[in-house]
C-alpha cells in the first residue's frame, strides 16, 4: 500500500470547548464537526505548557516539556532538536511542508520541512526595529510581504488598531480574501498544485487565529454579536480586588472589563474560529478536486485554549480548562487506518502524541527520543493498550507561575510561587467553579495527585520538590538550561 498523505491543522489560541459538537458551546464550526462525526474526538486532549513556543515544540518533536526543554515563554532560544516530525518524514520519503505559523528561533528555521511559507502573526520580539533585518518579521514574514504587495507598502498587519494579546475587538479591516486566514489556506491549495507527485506529502496548515487580534471578517462578527452569548464562569475561589484596575490594561492577564466589551471579544473570537472553520472546508474541497481527499489522514488541534474572561482571567498559561484543554480530531476519510468511526475517546492525550500518531500512520519508526504515545491503536478502538494515567502540564508566568495535574476527570494545581492549591472535581464542575481542595472528602485523590507532581518534579532544576513534599518560592525560568547550552 501507499503512504497515506498527511495533513496536520493547528490553530493558535482555540479552547477545546469550541467546537459545535460539544453541545453546550454556542460555535458553529459544521466541518470540524463533521470531521470529528466521521473520525475520532479526544475529548480529554491538553497542551502541557500552554503558550505558543513551548506547545509547537512539544508538536515537533513529540517530547514532554522535560525533554523539550520549554517551561515557560521565551523567544529567542534557538531551535536545535535531532528529530523533528517534519525531518523524520523528510527522510523517509515525504515531500514536507508547512504554511502559517512556526514560531521557531531563528525565524527561518526550516526545522526539517522542505519549504515554509511564513506568517508567524505580530512577535513583539521580532517587530523590534532594532533586531537585525534578518531577524525581523519585515524581512521574514511571508504574509506581509504579500499583503503590501496587494495593497501597497503603507500595508501592515496592524492596521486594525488592535494588539495581538488584546480584549478588544473589531472586524478586519481590508477584504475577506486578504485575511490571514485565508491566506494560509490560498497557499495551502497552491501546494497542492506545486508538490512533487513522486512523493507523499506532508503538510502542516498553521493558523494564527483565533488568537488575537479578535478581527475576523464583518460577516462572521455579524454572526455572533447580535447572539445571547453566555456569559463566562466566575469561580467562588476567583478574588475580585483590584481587578477593575487591572482590566483597564487592553492586554490583561487578569481583569474587569465591560460587559460589553466582554460580549465584543467572545463575538470576535468565535467568529474567528467559524471563519477558519469555512476556510477548512473550502481546503476539503480543493482536496477532493485534486484526488487527495481519500489518501490523507487529517490532524486537527490548537497549540493552547484562551481563558477569554474564565473567572476573570485572559489569554492562556494557567491551567484551567479554558487555557490548556484543546480540540484533537483525527480524520481518514478513505478510512485507510479503519477507525472507529465517531469514538469520543477519552483518554488523556498531549500534544507531545501528535508526532508518534503521524509516524505510527505513516509506517515510520519512532525515534528514541519522542517521549509521546501513538493514538493509533485508540483510533482503532483497542481497548488493551495499556495508556497514561495523567499529564503534568505547567507554566512559568512571574507570580502565577504555576502546575497541573490531570486524567481529564479531575485537576489539581499547584502555585509554585505562593502555595496556593486548587483540585477541582471535573465530571460535576466542568468550569472549575469550586475549589474543593479543604473538602476531606476529597483527601485521598488529591493526595494522589500531588504525589504525582512531586514524582514529575523530582530532580528538576528549579528545586520544586525534595521528593518527598513541593517546595514553595523556588525560582522558576522560562526554559530549562540544557537548551540554553
Amino acid at each position: 500500500m501507499n503512504k497515506p498523505n498527511l495533513l496536520l491543522i493547528t490553530v493558535d489560541q482555540m479552547r477545546g470547548d469550541c467546537l459545535g459538537m460539544e453541545g453546550r458551546s454556542i460555535v458553529e464550526t459544521p466541518h470540524l464537526d463533521m470531521m470529528a462525526q466521521a473520525g475520532v474526538r479526544f475529548t480529554h486532549a491538553y497542551s502541557a505548557v500552554p503558550s505558543c513556543i513551548a506547545a509547537r515544540a512539544a508538536i515537533m518533536t513529540g517530547m514532554s516539556q522535560k525533554a523539550h526543554g520549554r517551561v515557560g515563554y521565551l523567544d529567542g532560544v534557538d531551535w536545535n532538536y535531532e528529530h523533528t516530525v517534519a525531518s523524520t518524514l523528510a527522510e523517509n520519503g515525504y515531500h514536507t511542508y508547512c504554511v502559517g505559523k512556526m514560531h521557531v528561533h531563528p525565524e527561518r528555521n526550516l526545522c526539517g520541512f522542505h519549504n515554509v511559507e511564513l506568517h508567524d502573526g505580530y512577535l513583539h520580539y521580532h517587530r523590534n526595529h532594532n533586531k537585525p533585518v534578518t531577524e525581523s518579521s519585515q524581512h521574514c514574514d511571508d504574509y506581509l510581504v504579500w499583503l503590501r504587495n496587494k495593497l501597497g507598502p503603507q500595508a501592515d498587519i496592524i492596521d486594525t488598531g488592535i494588539d495581538c494579546n488584546s480584549w478588544v475587538a473589531r472586524p478586519w479591516v481590508y477584504e475577506e480574501y486578504l485575511h490571514p486566514t485565508n491566506w494560509v489556506v490560498n497557499q495551502s491549495i497552491d501546494f497542492l498544485r506545486r508538490k512533487d507527485p513522486t512523493k507523499p506529502f506532508f503538510l502542516m496548515m498553521s493558523f494564527v487565529r483565533p488568537h488575537s487580534p479578535l478581527d475576523p471578517p464583518q460577516v462572521y462578527f455579524d454572526q455572533y454579536i447580535h447572539e445571547d452569548i453566555p456569559m463566562p464562569p466566575i469561580g467562588d475561589w476567583v478574588e475580585e480586588e483590584n481587578l477593575e484596575d487591572k482590566g483597564k490594561n487592553v492586554n490583561c492577564i487578569q481583569g474587569l472589563i465591560s460587559p460589553k466589551a466582554l460580549k465584543r471579544a467572545r463575538a470576535a473570537y468565535y467568529g474567528s474560529i467559524t471563519h477558519i472553520d469555512h476556510q477548512i472546508g473550502r481546503f476539503l474541497k480543493a482536496m477532493h478536486e485534486y484526488g487527495h481527499l481519500k489518501d490523507t489522514v487529517i490532524v486537527f488541534t490548537s497549540d493552547h485554549g484562551d481563558l477569554l474572561g474564565d473567572h476573570h482571567f485572559f489569554r492562556k498559561a494557567l491551567g484551567y480548562e479554558g487555557s490548556c484543554r484543546v480540540p484533537f480530531i483525527v480524520y481518514d476519510p478513505g478510512n485507510m487506518l479503519k477507525i472507529q468511526k465517531g469514538l469520543e475517546a477519552e483518554e488523556v492525550v498531549e500534544l507531545r502524541d501528535i508526532m508518534p500518531t503521524l509516524l505510527e500512520i505513516a509506517g515510520i519508526p519512532i525515534p528514541p527520543t519522542v517521549e509521546g504515545k501513538s493514538t493509533v491503536p485508540i483510533l482503532q478502538g483497542k481497548k488493551d493498550v495499556p495508556w497514561r494515567d495523567y499529564i503534568h502540564g505547567e507554566h512559568s508566568f512571574g507570580p502565577l507561575s504555576n502546575h497541573y495535574i490531570t486524567n481529564g476527570k479531575e485537576k489539581y494545581i499547584w502555585y509554585s510561587q505562593t502555595g496556593e492549591e486548587q483540585y477541582f472535581d471535573l465530571v460535576i464542575d466542568s468550569e472549575e467553579k469550586r475549589n474543593l481542595i479543604e473538602d476531606p472528602s476529597y483527601e485521598a485523590p488529591i493526595k494522589l495527585l500531588r504525589q504525582y507532581l512531586i514524582k514529575e518534579l523530582e530532580g528538576r532544576e528549579e528545586g520544586y520538590t525534595d521528593g518527598e513534599k513541593l517546595i514553595i518560592g523556588q525560582q522558576p525560568v522560562d526554559v530549562l538550561s540544557h537548551v540554553m547550552r
